[in-house]
Parts: structure tokens; C-alpha cells; sequence
């Protein structure tokens, strides 16, 4: 099975093309498809934006938010929140300078590694997992108070990362993540193709809205994930601590899977702890 939040490997769906061969992606037409609240888009510098007066359309503060890593999960959050409104730092392994292009696209603010953290009430990981114990000591310093930290990422040992110890002898990716940065994660996307994050958000309510599954064991940074996954247009669905998330890993019936919060909870059931060939070293 194609691996939904990697960076280098097969999507399902070809990512978004870039921008200098096509038009925006946040066209009226797409976004009407996808957020509720039309009116409060407005043309500015090449993009469209929420003209909000410091609120998104549902009311809720715009939040000050950092993605490490540009890829095809990473890219496509940046156009998604930067449409909603909010404040977005992206910064890759390269450089900000690679990422001109995005940022025209999107009004997001390219910067390093060690400025996506700053002033952040979110910041969203999501990098190879061999590529963490590279992220610069303290590059979470300088973030808000209350910080969430949104993991996307899976374990890929044949693939992509190599052996991992602590992962095969039992420890879940996301807690070894958190080992790494020294900080709490919140374990989501991880199991959404990267197409998807553009493609599937409905409004609140609507009969059969994909929902994600979301696992951490910092109950308020969980519910400020939760709210935001929300806002883009997916419902979710709790899956406890850290020491529960192998439900949501790689080789389970959840991952990939794109259905609603009864199939979710269904899935996420059916799971079993023990990694399958695949997904071994």
C-alpha cells in the first residue's frame, strides 16, 4: 500500500503541480467546494485570503503556525491553513529560499528550521523520521505557551528510514518522536493521503465527513488539534494516549483509510500490535 504521509515515496494521487505550471489552488470555485464562508475571501499579492480582522470565518482566533517539512503533507497544510487564515511559517531542510514558490503561491512566510517555532501555538512535524534526531537542538524554543506539536510521521524501515531499535523492539513512532524533540506530540495525519487534506474537507455536519484519527496524552493540545482539523474540514476521532497510537501506524485498517467517524472507530478496533513483514526492518 502507498504510504500517505511520506516524503519521497509513490502518493496515490500526484501531488500538487507547481506553481509556475498551473493556476493558484485556492481558486473561488475550489474553495466554495470546501469552506463555508465565501465572503470572506479577498485577492491579495497573487493569492486569496480570509479577510477576517484576526478571526477565521468560524469566529476562532487566527493562530500563528509552523510546518517543518514542505512536502506533499506539508505543502498542502500550508495551502489549506493559509486559506483559512491563519499565520503560516513553513521551512524545509534546504532552505527558505526553496521554497519561494510556495510562499508566493500561498502568503506563507518561508524561514528556517529554527524560526518555524517562534510565537507558535501550533508547529507541525512532518519529515522523514530518520531526518528528526537532525532537527536543531532548541528548535522548539521561542513557541507560545501551550504549544501543540502535530507528528505526521511513520516509520518506513524498508522504504525509506533504516532500522529503528526502539521502534522494533515495541516503542511507538510517535513516542519515539517525542523522545527526539523533547516535547509531547500530538499524533495526526499520518494515514491521509496528502491529496486528500485539498480534496475531501466538507463543513461540519455533513453526512459521511472523512475523519481522522488523533492520539496524545496532553489533552489540551489534543483539543486545539482536534479544533484545527475541524476548522480545515474533517471531523476526528480521539485514539487515546501515545501508548495507543500503533492503531493509527502504518500496516493497520485506519491507515489510508478515508471514511467517517463510525468506520474510523471501527478500524481503529480491528487493529493489531504486531507489525507485519512490510513494516519491519
Amino acid at each position: 500500500m502507498p504510504s500517505p504521509s511520506s516524503v519521497g515515496l509513490t502518493p496515490r494521487i500526484s501531488p500538487h503541480p507547481p506553481p509556475s505550471s498551473c493556476a493558484p489552488r485556492h481558486t473561488p470555485g475550489r474553495l466554495a467546494e470546501s469552506a463555508p464562508v465565501q465572503e470572506y475571501l479577498t485577492r491579495s499579492g497573487g493569492w486569496l485570503r480570509y479577510d477576517t480582522g484576526g478571526r477565521t470565518p468560524e469566529g476562532r482566533r487566527v493562530m500563528k503556525i509552523g510546518i517543518i517539512g514542505a512536502g506533499n503533507i506539508g505543502g498542502n497544510l500550508t495551502r489549506r491553513l493559509t486559506a483559512l487564515g491563519h499565520d503560516v511559517s513553513v521551512a524545509n531542510s534546504r532552505g527558505p529560499h526553496t521554497l519561494t514558490a510556495l510562499a508566493e503561491e500561498t502568503g506563507a512566510t518561508p524561514v528556517t528550521v529554527e524560526q518555524a517555532a517562534r510565537g507558535a501555538q501550533v508547529v507541525v512535524v512532518t519529515i522523514p523520521l530518520k531526518a528528526v534526531p537532525n532537527l536543531p537542538s532548541g528548535f522548539l524554543d521561542g513557541a507560545a505557551d501551550g504549544l501543540a506539536v502535530i507528528d505526521t510521521g511513520n516509520y518506513y524501515p524498508q522504504q525509506r528510514d533504516g532500522k529503528i531499535a526502539d521502534i522494533e523492539e515495541g516503542l511507538t513512532e510517535s513516542r519515539w518522536t517525542e523522545q527526539q524533540i523533547g516535547h509531547p506530540v500530538i499524533k495526526a495525519f499520518n494515514g491521509t493521503y496528502s491529496q486528500d487534506i485539498l480534496d475531501k474537507p466538507q463543513p461540519k455536519g455533513t453526512p459521511g465527513r472523512v475523519a481522522l484519527p488523533v492520539s496524545g496524552d496532553d489533552e489540551a493540545a489534543k483539543k486545539v488539534v482536534r479544533d484545527l482539523i475541524d476548522e480545515i474540514g474533517f471531523d476526528t476521532v480521539d485514539n487515546g494516549g501515545q501508548d495507543n497510537s500503533w492503531r493509527q501506524q502504518p500496516g493497520t485498517p485506519v491507515y489510508g483509510l478515508a471514511k467517517d467517524t463510525e468506520a474510523i472507530t471501527k478500524a481503529l478496533s480491528e487493529a493489531s500490535p504486531e507489525r507485519t513483514a512490510e513494516w519491519r526492518a
